[in-house]
């Protein structure tokens, strides 16, 4: 299989593959990663790498996939903390005492988009199937954050939520942190009908020109990547600081798990991310 990015590397590619930024790996504090399609031990429409329990998959295989992507990261599975995402912008602390919720312990939140901590040894989970993948790193206080950001996300500003919570929670300066956006389903693929268009069209303080693009027949293509960055420079995120993904999850559908691509019939991809020293 072809692989092609300017932002991220592909790791492991024949054993446990998984994506990583070349702006975050430059970080020496933290690990993360983002999964591909390949790799694990579901079958039939999940196969391979399936990391959502919800979907009907084999719990059995779900946790080995979980373990395998943990082990060729480089991160302790039994440190793990998942969302419990249903396309809102709660933003939740975490600390390793919340170890294992979403994993081998049942949500004890039905509503969270979006983990932060500034635990080392804390490793957030947050899902993906063509919505955008936020990450936060604030280099000066060692706090860490990951964020779900859907259409009805993006549109309610989840970014600026996180950064929010941030600052409030570890004194961050919204200037210290480093931001990197995707991979997700991008303008090329990514067409929407009038309502939705007018969601974002309300964001009114932002160059909407620059990702709606009407097109014929009430439809619109969207650029959630570029709203989502435009959302976190607004938070006071330095625009030198934030990296944009070049993987469409559609365009990449043989790599990544997508809703669009697959018509719904798919497995799931998780963003990790963990403070390790």
């Amino acid at each position: 299989m072809e692989f092609f990015s300017k932002t991220m590397k592909l790791n492991n590619p024949d054993k446990v593959p998984y994506l990583t930024y070349n702006s975050l790996e430059e970080i020496n504090f933290i690990k993360h990663g983002f999964s591909t399609r390949l790799g694990g031990v579901s079958e039939g429409i999940f196969s391979t790498m399936n990391l959502a329990f919800n979907r009907g998959d084999n719990k059995d295989s779900v946790v080995e996939n979980y373990k395998r992507l943990c082990g060729s990261i480089g991160l302790d599975f039994n440190t793990l903390v998942a969302s419990a995402q249903d396309h809102h912008t709660f933003v939740r602390v975490v600390t390793s005492k919340d170890y294992g919720v979403g994993i081998t312990k049942p949500r004890d939140i039905q509503s969270v988009d979006a983990l932060v901590t500034n635990e080392k040894n804390v490793t957030l989970v947050t899902y993906y199937a063509d919505c955008t993948p936020l990450f936060f790193v604030d280099t000066a206080k060692k706090a860490i954050g990951l964020a779900h950001a859907g259409w009805r996300g993006t549109v309610g500003r989840i970014g600026e939520k996180v950064i929010s919570k941030m600052s409030e929670c570890f004194g961050s300066d919204p200037g210290d942190i480093k931001c990197a956006v995707g991979p997700a389903i991008s303008k090329c693929c990514y067409e929407v009908d009038k309502a939705c268009a007018d969601e974002f069209y309300k964001l009114d303080d932002m160059d909407c020109s620059l990702f709606i693009f009407p097109k014929e027949n009430n439809k619109y293509h969207l650029d959630l990547l570029e709203c989502n960055r435009q959302i976190l420079v607004k938070s006071g995120v330095k625009p030198e600081n934030i990296t944009i993904s070049d993987l469409c999850t559609k365009c990449n559908s043989e790599l990544l798990w997508s809703h669009r691509a697959t018509n719904g019939q798919r497995g799931t991809m998780c963003a990790l991310m963990s403070i390790v020293d």
